[in-house]
């Protein structure tokens, strides 16, 4: 029998880097880069500036959306680095609608439930499901259809990416990932299905003080983790009536 004293643990793997522009470094040109967050909530800000200043050409990116103009993944937009997209919503970004318009950008539209199984079923190694959405419209066009119990349904693929760049509230060194509210949209699920998931955090701490029952990400899925320096809690749009 063996004691708890006799044996020798590991020491735990680091996976904190420095720096911003150190976790994105091997961020390639055409690279296909999932971003996480919904609206300007949960949006990776210090590693979209990192990708911003690397320049990075001809990423092909997935998100729910591409934030507004001038702020998240609108600054790769402005940036030129972005040449097509896949996403659920794109109603607050002018930029991109130019783009696409001008045949520049080329925008792959996904209803959100899809995109965001599509993104789960990568992650969990399903190569394709069957969903009923989209059946009878134009997101139908091309793909294999089949019918359960007397509903048609579409045969959609996984999405798998070579990056994940996600955001949470909290992480250790380990890469234990902790969320706080809408924050918890697409980054957990973008966190699997990717080569390499780089996650910012705003508070980062010591292996043991994030209870395991908090843990949403395990380390496992997180390659590096940095903790990131500015942070600002934005509005996409605010609506004010006269009193």
């Amino acid at each position: 029998m063996y004691s708890l004293s006799s044996i020798s643990l590991p020491k735990f793997v680091n996976k904190t880097i420095a720096t911003a522009d150190e976790a994105v470094a091997d961020v390639f040109d055409g690279a296909t880069i999932m971003i996480g967050g919904f609206g300007l909530c949960g949006v990776p800000d210090n590693l979209i500036l990192a990708l911003v200043r690397k320049g990075v050409k001809n990423l092909h990116t997935i998100a729910n959306n591409v934030g507004v103009d001038g702020v998240g993944t609108g600054l790769m937009l402005e940036a030129g680095q972005i040449s097509s997209h896949m996403g659920s919503y794109v109603g607050e970004n002018k930029l991109l609608e130019t783009l696409v318009i001008a045949g520049r950008l080329n925008l792959t539209l996904i209803p959100q439930g899809t995109l965001a199984e599509r993104i789960r079923a990568a992650g969990a190694g399903i190569p394709a499901f069957y969903t009923p959405a989209g059946v009878g419209t134009i997101v139908a066009e091309g793909k294999e259809m089949r019918e359960f119990d007397g509903r048609p349904y579409l045969l959609e693929r996984a999405l798998p990416a070579d990056f994940a760049l996600i955001k949470a509230w909290k992480g250790d060194r380990l890469g234990n990932l902790v969320y706080r509210k809408t924050a918890r949209n697409f980054n957990p699920m973008m966190a699997t299905a990717a080569k390499i998931t780089i996650a910012e955090v705003e508070h980062l701490v010591e292996p043991g003080q994030i209870d395991p029952d908090h843990v949403i990400t395990p380390g496992i899925y997180v390659k590096r983790i940095i903790q990131g320096e500015h942070y600002e809690r934005r509005i996409e749009r605010r609506t004010v009536r006269q009193a």
